[in-house]
């Protein structure tokens, strides 16, 4: 019989609130957080009622702002902007050196936040606010050369990602665009992270960064933070609907821009016998049940290698650990180690378990279907937003787990007799951030990796978005505009000479770093 969890001592709901409350006062009131912009914290918006994924319990929404309110917040981010680009580069270092500090200070907060409000793990958790930290250091070490003969743009710029790595994609991306010279403006995620982004942001605006943090509807606010005439950069994180619109506004306006686009990343079985290195690797790659915009959610096998790759794939799938990721057996216990906790919210479980329901009845093959019986959950706890780890063989093509990214623990076999079949299958989505092609023999990944239309691909091991120097981008429809990672991430928001053409997908063209 499995023993009776509870709650770790000092990580609940509360507790994390009340230390908010001590460390930025200003930032937080009693029952919500504030918005940030003309320097000041602001009690406007409108707060909306939230719910935690990991059990379902309230915790602070987003305070809306409106499209009114939201221009005058960019009107004096301009302002912000005109004073700090003339700020020595030594100032801007100390000040982001400094901000960086604080963050550390505070790390293990940040990372309760992040638990409460997105569900991940707690080693994931601490993953993505030391890897804001660690990366933003780098920049900060050598970011003198990469300015060199640059200067910051006429206007902030504007930032909108996703919820699932508020600190090592949106605070990173913060941090590194103040420092090369721009005020920054952050649109908070509307489906998570509003308080870890209030926290990281206070520490920041102490310091005297010229950040702005608004909230709100994406249709509301996007004439201010995409079209108005202030902004200098637009930077989005997000699916392609979304970025569609974003990319269409952009381009007649001319503004410089960083849209990352999701895609299906992909991962080829071709003429391979390392089964032992594929066992391995697939426990991590669903770290935060897949969703990571560097998720692998489908495997393409080729058909008479199926049997060797099933004994491979299913022990290490069934290995995974889910479950809520405070649940501890005794109060004083460590963090449990878990793969992952719930998805974003409750809406999202719904939605992909009716997809994979869909998908049975059109004719997919369930190859595992995990219980939640092998889940660790507090006794009569809200597991509504937690879906157990699921696999299909060859979703039928009017299922979206055919050709698009399911953001969730669904992972997808297609089986393929020819390479022109792999390639066709790997490439679905019309591109994407990352693939990965198993092969024995270098010749063959040598011949068929550029025809995989991924920016990075890996030889048997996986690719990430990479830290500090290593380049990052997309491919077809998951990217549009500058590329970033190393010094492209500064060149991406700052000025160079007469004519410069950045490497990035453009609608004019295409320059691979």
């Amino acid at each position: 019989m499995a023993p009776t969890l509870t709650l770790k001592t000092g990580t609940s709901w509360p507790d994390a609130w009340r230390r908010c409350l001590a460390v930025a006062p200003e930032a937080f009131r009693d029952d919500r957080v504030l918005n940030l912009w003309n320097g000041a914290w602001q009690e406007d918006g409108r707060a909306l009622p939230a719910v935690s994924p990991v059990d379902g319990s309230p915790i602070a929404g987003p305070p809306r702002l409106d499209g009114t309110t939201a221009h005058r917040a960019v009107c004096a981010a301009l302002d912000q902007h005109r004073a700090w680009r003339h700020l020595p580069l030594e100032e801007r270092r100390a000040r982001i050196a400094a901000t960086l500090d604080a963050l550390t200070e505070h790390r293990g907060l940040l990372a309760l936040l992040l638990v409460w409000e997105i569900g991940k793990p707690w080693r994931l958790a601490q993953a993505d606010v030391d890897r804001a930290i660690d990366g933003v250091r780098w920049y900060v070490d050598g970011v003198e050369p990469m300015l060199a003969g640059r200067s910051p743009l006429d206007g902030p710029v504007s930032n909108i990602a996703s919820w699932n790595y508020p600190m090592s994609v949106l605070v990173h991306a913060l941090l590194v665009q103040a420092l090369a010279g721009n005020a920054v403006i952050a649109k908070t995620p509307t489906d998570g992270g509003v308080a870890c982004l209030t926290l990281a942001c206070a520490l920041a605006a102490r310091e005297g960064v010229p950040v702005t943090l608004v909230s709100g509807s994406g249709g509301e606010l996007s004439q201010a933070l995409v079209r108005a005439p202030e902004i200098g950069c637009v930077s989005f994180v997000g699916g392609r609907d979304t970025g569609a619109a974003v990319a269409t506004a952009v381009t007649d306006l001319g503004k410089r821009h960083v849209l990352e686009q999701e895609g299906l990343n992909t991962w080829g079985i071709w003429n391979c016998s390392d089964w032992d290195t594929l066992t391995a690797v697939i426990p991590k790659l669903f770290d935060y049940g897949k969703q990571r915009c560097t998720a692998y959610p489908r495997f393409v096998v080729q058909r008479h290698l199926f049997d060797a790759f099933l004994a491979a794939y299913l022990p290490a799938v069934r290995t995974l650990r889910v479950g809520h990721p405070l649940a501890v057996e005794q109060p004083d216990d460590p963090y449990p180690q878990l793969d992952f906790g719930p998805v974003i919210n409750a809406a999202k479980a719904k939605e992909l378990q009716d997809q994979v329901a869909e998908a049975i009845d059109r004719g997919a093959v369930p190859l595992h279907r995990a219980t939640p019986d092998d889940a660790r959950f507090l006794p009569d706890q809200d597991t509504s937003a937690y879906v157990q780890p699921v696999t299909l063989l060859n979703p039928p093509s009017s299922s979206p787990l055919h050709h698009a990214e399911p953001f969730g623990p669904v992972d997808t076999i297609v089986l393929v007799d020819t390479e022109a079949e792999l390639l066709a299958a790997m490439n679905a989505s019309n591109g994407a951030l990352v693939a990965t092609l198993s092969t024995d023999d270098r010749a063959t990944y040598d011949r068929l990796a550029p025809q995989i239309r991924a920016f990075k691909v890996g030889h048997g091991a996986p690719r990430s978005r990479g830290d500090r120097d290593e380049l990052f981008g997309g491919l077809g429809a998951s990217w549009r505009g500058a590329f970033v990672g190393g010094d492209l991430l500064v060149r991406a928001v700052t000025r160079g000479p007469q004519g410069e053409r950045l490497p990035g997908n453009f609608p004019e063209y295409q320059l691979l770093p």
